[in-house]
């Protein structure tokens, strides 16, 4: 169990892993959303950093809205200089990006970003760290209190709601990362390996509830991870990418019934498209160790 506090009890410690593991999600608040916003359009986008540094290369993609994209390559690839770019956390040296027909030019309310670090405000509460956002968006203080206790209680923490970050296990955290990140109703939600610092049974139930609050909300995703089975799981396409300088070398399509359950990673389709997933990051895995090599 990654960062559990409070105390080191056993019994505490009982408590928050039995947190991590509840169903989390009310659906009393929110009606899904119909997916005509979060049309994402990354076009011959390029990222070179000088001195021979060339993060991405010639990156094409398309997005539409509402589907979940996973971007998957090995360490170093380029996978979040790539998504931060949506951000606009990184300028393209070259190419454009474009969200529902406008350039990206700024970080903007309509895409929320979770990190693989929580990054929550120590000093807040949950439910102040989640009404920061519409805080920021001149709502009044009523307004995004509502909104954050909204949040809060879909992803299953009303009772840590008045808690501080230093009382949560690191998978509470990440959940009211997501919060945080969905209380200005974005457009598009972009993730940077967000499970990746949790423990395996922890990992897998985040997984779901992802699933679920995506499925909530029909909002455009792009997930950033190393994991296959993590991309396989989640997405409706996994785009892999080359080992430095990152290319989109291949789109490949999920063909798993929605929703989704642990039940599938046995199914034909499943191992089928993981064993794609695997054969192209190994191969770019080995080119990737070998160019570090030769650079020594």
């Amino acid at each position: 169990m990654s960062e559990i506090l409070g105390t080191d009890s056993g019994q505490s410690m009982e408590k928050s892993v039995k947190q991590d593991m509840l169903p989390p999600l009310s659906h009393a608040h929110l009606n899904k959303l119909k997916k005509t916003k979060g049309h994402i359009v990354i076009d011959n986008v390029t990222v070179d950093y000088g001195k021979g540094v060339v993060a991405v290369k010639d990156a094409n993609l398309e997005i539409q809205p509402g589907e979940f994209v996973c971007l998957l390559g090995p360490s170093g690839c380029g996978k979040s200089t790539l998504m931060n770019t949506v951000a606009s956390f990184v300028k393209p040296t070259s190419g454009t990006v474009t969200v529902d027909g406008e350039r990206v030019k700024k970080p903007g309310l309509d895409r929320g970003m979770v990190f693989q670090q929580h990054s929550l405000f120590p000093w807040k509460t949950v439910c102040d760290n989640v009404a920061f956002g519409p805080l920021m968006a001149k709502k009044g203080k009523a307004e995004a209190k509502s909104i954050a206790r909204t949040f809060v209680e879909m992803v299953g923490l009303s009772a840590y709601e008045n808690s501080y970050p230093g009382m949560l296990s690191g998978g509470m955290k990440q959940r009211v990362g997501i919060a945080r990140a969905l209380a200005n109703y974005p457009n598009v939600l972009l993730m940077d390996e967000p499970f990746g610092a949790l423990d395996a049974q922890t990992r897998a139930m985040m997984q779901e509830n992802l699933l679920q609050i995506w499925g909530e909300f029909g909002i455009s995703v792009i997930f950033v991870t190393h994991d296959i089975d993590e991309a396989v799981f989640l997405a409706d396409r996994v785009v892999v990418m080359s080992a430095s300088p990152g290319r989109l070398i291949a789109d490949i399509k999920v063909d798993l019934p929605r929703p989704r359950d642990a039940s599938m990673v046995t199914s034909k389709e499943y191992v089928e498209t993981k064993k794609k997933c695997m054969e192209l990051i190994r191969s770019e895995s080995l080119r990737a160790f070998e160019l570090q090599s030769s650079k020594k």
